[in-house]
């Protein structure tokens, strides 16, 4: 579904959002809309990302600033994650015998890291 949420729309589907706060995340882009001949729009991904903006700012007081660095760090987290599976999902594919080099080679260098 790609469906696009005017500035409107996108306040009336977050429930903690504001006018003021959407204005404000765009301005620290922390959230940047697709620009369009109609003005800005949000996606279905965007939403998600304000509401998780307004649950730090509001629950855990979290400055703009604060927000920022936060975001981009789940954001580095998220691009981990998808390295990882790519990563697994590319060793699945490899014969038992190299799988199993790996496992003992991960094993190896976690007990390092335990030490």
């Amino acid at each position: 579904m790609n469906r696009k949420y005017t500035e409107a729309e996108a306040i009336a589907s977050v429930d903690r959002l504001t006018s003021v706060q959407l204005r404000s995340f765009v301005e620290a882009e922390v959230v940047t809309p697709t620009q369009t001949d109609t003005g800005p729009v949000f996606r279905q991904v965007d939403l998600a990302r304000i509401e998780l903006l307004c649950e730090l700012s509001e629950d855990f007081d979290l400055h703009l600033d604060a927000l920022g660095i936060v975001i981009s760090l789940i954001d580095q987290l998220h691009g981990v994650r998808g390295s990882l599976r790519a990563v697994l999902e590319a060793v699945e594919r490899e014969p038992e015998n190299v799988r199993q080099r790996i496992q003992k080679a991960i094993r190896e260098k976690t007990a390092i890291v335990d030490q």
